[in-house]
């Protein structure tokens, strides 16, 4: 009768574990071209916590039965399972416990936005693009300067050779694909993938002479969204980082 009631809290348990399958699957699913990354965002979103309030209902059930019947095998595995629900809805958590600031209603950013650097060959008609390279302007300009105010040009004693082929290094190091460079005009432009819903965000980098210093410019576009919840500013940050650390 124990190895029965025991059983009762495997299935819980895998219940749980395929959970935590599907949702992986959901997060991960556009790495092994499965679907488009604003599918698995969506079925994420759609059905991540509902999913996680199942697999911590079923497991308080089982622990609540298994106190009950005394079994030490069972109401392991059912405190498992309830574990297993509360990380699965932890995001929601977090969420309510401390709210992330909210995002300003845009995907593009630039290091220059008086003459924010132009895509000569990435353009409207790149894969899976809703949103357009055309810069919006003041608007966005002062939407940006508000949120991130720390975004601003690299200024090295560096030649403008020098700077456009660190410049391309860095790049390389951040696993960015190159799409077209152009070393005669100092330019590349370049396209990356967030980390898990592998969204594709396009990116041009141009070097010029400023005064008696070289200045390198980056601009990042998100191909989806009206807010890119500061992707592209994290990763401008990044690259200014690393290209002043070498």
């Amino acid at each position: 009768m124990d190895k029965v009631r025991s059983h009762i809290g495997s299935i819980s348990l895998l219940v749980a574990l395929l959970a935590v399958l599907a949702v992986a699957i959901m997060m991960f699913g556009a790495r092994f071209n499965l679907w488009l990354p604003i599918v698995g965002f969506g079925l994420v979103r759609q059905y991540m916590n509902p999913i996680g309030y199942v697999v911590l209902g079923l497991g308080a059930l089982g622990v609540l039965y298994y106190l009950f019947v005394a079994n030490r095998a069972g109401l392991v595995k059912t405190i498992l399972t309830s574990v297993i629900g509360v990380v699965l809805l932890l995001p929601m958590i977090i969420s309510k416990v401390a709210p992330t600031p909210r995002m300003p209603p845009i995907h593009d950013i630039t290091t220059n936005t008086q003459t924010p650097p132009e895509f000569l060959v990435l353009d409207d008609s790149r894969e899976g693009a809703r949103n357009s390279l055309a810069y919006g302007g003041p608007e966005v300009a002062a939407m940006q300067q508000q949120a991130y105010p720390d975004i601003a040009p690299i200024f090295t004693n560096m030649s403008p050779s020098q700077a456009f082929q660190k410049a391309l290094s860095v790049a390389e190091q951040m696993n960015w694909l190159i799409v077209a460079e152009d070393a005669q005009a100092y330019r590349f432009e370049a396209s990356a993938k967030t980390a898990v819903y592998q969204f594709v965000d396009d990116i041009v980098v141009l070097v010029s002479e400023e005064a008696d210093q070289t200045r390198v410019d980056i601009r990042s576009v998100s191909r989806i969204g009206r807010s890119d919840q500061g992707v592209n500013a994290a990763r401008i940050r990044a690259f200014v980082s690393a290209f002043n650390q070498g």
